[in-house]
């Protein structure tokens, strides 16, 4: 049996801001099919580490790799089709549902799919009706699911998730939970997922905890 496929490589990647800790020097690995959990008290970087990997911001120092190769050398464009970040606050386009979920195919130079748009909200507890909905009219929730939509159009290898469920109730919660797990399970995509949600953690294959950042320490912690 073959190993799994190592998509992401971390080496001693880190973030400082005026001479502040933000992320202390981080290496971990992400292989294919793989479900990983990080957590950690506020201020620990988790986001930072998302958003060096997503390639929205620059690492102090380290290097971050996707299938063997340094992604500060790869074009952005395609780089984010294959590795996707969903933000934990959404940042929607244009007027409506639509607009953003058409985002994906226009990117592509394809025709934007409807239907395959109209099933994908079904799976989120969303009707067929949202994607003529003006974005500022949607609940907290909603932006949510419609974000996370957007990234799902076409599969990413690699899908970042900040605290994404943040705003759904427990029954969509759960209901999100379960269309990633069988993304991983079914699809062989890679998940990174910020979260500090007991169910989700429950879910994971691998936790990864990082430590708040004493001042002048350069340590973290990993389970």
């Amino acid at each position: 049996m073959s190993s799994p496929q190592i998509l992401l490589r971390l080496q001693d990647v880190s973030f400082s801001l005026n001479q502040q800790v933000l992320l202390p020097p981080t290496s971990l690995e992400l292989n294919a099919g793989e479900f990983t959990l990080l957590t950690g008290p506020s201020g620990c970087g988790k986001s930072t580490l998302l958003k060096i990997v997503a390639s929205l911001q620059n690492p102090s120092s380290g290097q971050v790799f996707f299938t063997g190769q340094d992604i500060s050398q790869l074009n952005v464009e395609h780089y984010r089709q294959q590795v996707s970040y969903c933000f934990q606050t959404p940042v929607l386009f244009g007027q409506t549902v639509f607009d953003n979920l058409a985002l994906p195919y226009q990117i592509r130079g394809k025709k934007a799919d409807r239907v395959h748009m109209c099933d994908w909200l079904a799976r989120v507890n969303l009707p067929k009706e949202m994607l003529d909905k003006e974005v500022q009219s949607l609940s907290g929730g909603e932006k949510q699911r419609v974000s996370l939509l957007r990234n799902l159009q076409f599969l990413p290898k690699v899908l970042l998730l900040d605290e994404i469920t943040s705003a759904l109730d427990e029954e969509n919660k759960r209901n999100v939970n379960s269309i990633i797990a069988d993304l991983v399970k079914q699809q062989g995509i890679a998940v990174m997922w910020v979260t500090h949600d007991s169910n989700e953690i429950r879910h994971a294959q691998r936790v990864i905890t990082l430590a708040r950042q004493p001042a002048g320490e350069n340590s973290h912690e990993s389970a």
